[in-house]
């Protein structure tokens, strides 16, 4: 299992606070660097993986720039672990991230922008944050509440310079509202979504969940209007500041997690459809406008060739909507592929020729140490493990296969173990295993556990070693 070095982390920290004035920058050859996540959206929504409903042609374009991951997974099939997983290369379950809602980013853990930071990249975190309650002073969101710090990390305290976030969901249009009377003969309501409010002069009240830019520092301003389009604002604000040092920036539209709201415009281009489908449609087509929107802006201004772009989902798409997971079995919540194969590409145009398939498995937990290989930090071994494992020769055309797996638990007792043809899954507590050949059987109709005896002892050895090891991290062994 591969380890990253503490050391690498506290060196590159110190070179730079010690070796550098403040305002130094690294050299113009690093690559910027964007994560984008989007929430909820299904492996099958977006046309670059065959959807012919949703109109998704900026994503479509830079999927088509680099490499679509044909394979490519969540860490988890809920929403705060996969985010844990993307910033450290670990497993959420070793820092006590089993689930939406539950922990927070721990002060220990070694994250991608502090890397980052410490090479001298200026770092940014817009849209969802759902690592950590950002406030103690008021009721805020699922978790926040006066007086209770026991959840409270902010993205200040991970690395990043500027943050604007929310804790976890908002409305995808005018996030800080929410009618209060709902048309339910149409399908909407609170929890799945509705007609953008103050166009259709309903009356509003503050929907509770807010956006924060500091230590208890709400932004009530300009808050009016698709939310990714809100988000990008600020995204667009930050790279205007940046205009020498390389830029780090996660950006994790919520777009489209329930509530899905959508104005006029975006539902017209879905006429036809039911409410509910212009809804769930329109609010994708309005998130791909803006992801469009700041492709635009980096080739204005000269950066697009040498930024680095990822995209994904956090997990599969919601039980009960419209979002697709294409031809796999499960949704959001389940170990099965719909729940964790997700939408994904990465492109890096001055470095990586575009129209390319990547169809090796990779998840989440790759990008911390598949990101500093390709900026060429190297890697000791210590006592730090991670999960994740550089992809960078998979991109150089040097390897076509994993040669490590990846380990999936859930918090409903399920838990499977996915390789590079094969995938073992007990799909919730105390259930049998069940072994699909995933490049025969993508879809996991035909279970193997009966006929494949050898493949399933091994796969269950390797998911036993790899649990041992969640073990002794959840007891606190990882940390000196």
């Amino acid at each position: 299992m591969r380890l990253l070095s503490i050391g690498i982390y506290l060196s590159l920290f110190l070179s730079c606070s010690m070796g550098k004035k403040e305002g130094d920058v690294a050299p113009s050859s690093q690559p910027n660097i964007i994560l984008i996540m989007v929430d909820d959206l299904g492996w099958g929504d977006v046309g670059f993986n065959g959807n012919t409903k949703i109109k998704t042609p900026n994503l479509d374009k830079l999927a088509s720039k680099g490499f679509r991951l044909s394979r490519f997974y969540s860490a988890a099939p809920v929403c705060s672990p996969t985010r844990a997983s993307c910033l450290t290369g670990r497993n959420p379950n070793r820092m006590g991230i089993p689930g939406a809602n539950t922990g927070h980013m721990l002060k220990e853990e070694i994250t991608l922008p502090e890397v980052l930071k410490g090479m001298g990249y200026k770092t940014g975190h817009f849209g969802k944050w759902h690592l950590g309650t950002l406030t103690i002073q008021i009721k805020d969101a699922n978790r926040g509440k006066p007086g209770d710090s026991t959840n409270y990390s902010l993205p200040g305290m991970h690395g990043y310079d500027v943050y604007f976030c929310t804790e976890s969901k908002v409305p995808t249009y005018d996030p800080l509202i929410k009618p209060k009377v709902f048309d339910t003969a149409i399908g909407e309501s609170l929890r799945y979504g509705w007609a953008a409010a103050l166009e259709n002069q309903k009356e509003v009240e503050a929907y509770g969940t807010w956006y924060w830019s500091g230590v208890e520092e709400r932004k009530l301003d300009e808050m009016e209007g698709e939310n990714t389009q809100i988000i990008m604002n600020q995204v667009l604000k930050f790279l205007n500041a940046e205009q020498d040092a390389p830029f780090f920036t996660s950006i994790w539209p919520h777009t489209p997690h329930l509530p899905v709201v959508a104005s006029k415009k975006y539902r017209d281009m879905y006429e036809g459809y039911s409410h509910v489908e212009q809804l769930y449609y329109g609010s994708i087509t309005a998130m791909d406008e803006q992801i469009g929107r700041l492709w635009e802006y980096l080739e204005k201004v000269g950066k697009a060739k040498n930024t680095m772009i990822w995209f994904c989902s956090d997990n599969g798409p919601e039980n009960r909507t419209p979002g697709s997971a294409g031809p796999f079995r499960g949704r959001k919540r389940s170990l099965y592929e719909g729940g964790l194969r997700v939408p994904a590409f990465m492109l890096w145009t001055e470095k990586f020729s575009g129209g390319q398939e990547v169809d090796v498995p990779m998840y989440t937990s790759d990008y911390l140490p598949t990101i500093l290989d390709l900026l060429e930090v190297e890697e000791e071994i210590h006592t730090y493990p991670l999960d994740g494992i550089s992809m960078r020769y998979v991109f150089e055309g040097k390897k076509k296969s994993r040669h490590q797996g990846m380990g999936f638990m859930h918090r409903n007792g399920a838990k499977s173990w996915v390789n590079q043809q094969y995938k073992l899954i007990s799909p919730k507590k105390n259930a049998p295993f069940e072994l699909y050949d995933l490049l025969a059987d993508p879809s996991e109709e035909h279970d193997l556990a009966t006929q494949d005896l050898e493949i399933l002892a091994s796969m269950k050895s390797e998911l036993e070693e790899w649990l041992g090891a969640i073990e002794k991290s959840n007891r606190g062994e990882d940390y000196p």
